[in-house]
């Protein structure tokens, strides 16, 4: 077995975000993890279904499976790997890539928001997608309906490459909806993920993937979310790694807007309001 081997199945076994083996991995290497596993160098009883899962997988059936999906395993090391993601406390233990894989190491700016933007939120999402785009960015967001597909779509409008960094299974269009922006997406960027063909998305894996969004820019932009909102646990991820940190202000009265205006109030966010300043405000805090 070696490392990629040893990586394909930790991937499988293990979810993303996992601080205590993600410390291991970058400790020694998967392959070592892999061993002390099999090799009682960890607690039996304690990780019996993990040491289980990992003494019965094939990585020879994991790589076809992602193979057949048209898909690339990347790890650490790998030309098209996002090192970006390593300045996380738990980097992914590897990933899953479909589409133009130079869009994962490019410059980029990640835009998020709420899944049910207005008129003006959607606007502003595609205006400066575009205006990043035609600054030879990329644009990176999560796939969602909302603000996320109206960002992918801004930079796709003005012949750019974007990235959708999904909570599901590369092979599984989720939401539904979005399948045909999927597609129009590989064309010129990329889908990527930190699970397996076929894995579905569930509540915690959105929260972990905000993570690497945050952690593949170079800043975050927040258009628009409410009070609480997973936008902003993007937010706090891109400030943890000192990335800039820009937020959209809105009407004093509009719901959409409460959680940009709490990033601004709390002088976690720079208030920005356009295109320019935000290259600026980048610009000065890098």
């Amino acid at each position: 077995m070696n490392e990629r081997e040893a990586r394909a199945i930790l991937f499988s076994a293990i979810e993303g975000g996992h601080t205590f083996w993600a410390a291991e991995i970058c400790g020694s290497s998967a392959l070592e993890v892999v061993n002390k596993l099999v090799h009682g160098g960890y607690d039996r009883i304690k990780y019996s279904a993990l040491i289980s899962l990992v003494s019965l997988t094939s990585s020879d059936a994991l790589f076809t499976s992602i193979d057949a999906t048209g898909s690339t395993f990347l790890i650490p090391g790998d030309l098209h790997w996002p090192s970006r993601v390593e300045d996380l406390v738990a980097p992914p233990i590897a990933l899953i890539a479909k589409g133009n894989l130079q869009a994962l190491t490019t410059d980029s700016l990640a835009i998020v928001g709420t899944r049910n933007p207005t008129q003006y939120g959607a606007r502003i999402a595609g205006d400066f997608a575009a205006g990043f785009v035609d600054r030879d960015w990329a644009i990176i967001s999560g796939g969602a309906y909302g603000i996320d597909t109206y960002a992918h779509k801004g930079a796709l409008i003005a012949e750019g490459s974007t990235v959708a960094v999904i909570a599901s299974g590369i092979d599984i269009n989720y939401p539904a909806g979005n399948a045909r922006l999927f597609e129009e997406i590989c064309e010129s960027g990329a889908l990527i993920t930190e699970v397996m063909p076929g894995v579905k998305a569930m509540p915690h894996r959105f929260l972990t993937r905000n993570r690497l969004i945050a952690s593949m820019s170079l800043a975050t932009l927040v258009v628009e979310a409410a009070f609480r909102s997973g936008s902003l646990r993007t937010a706090r991820d891109a400030a943890e790694l000192l990335r800039p940190v820009m937020a959209i202000p809105g009407a004093i009265n509009s719901p959409t807007s409460e959680g940009c205006h709490r990033l601004i109030g709390e002088r976690a966010a720079e208030i920005v309001t356009s295109v320019a300043d935000a290259v600026e405000f980048i610009g000065l805090n890098q």
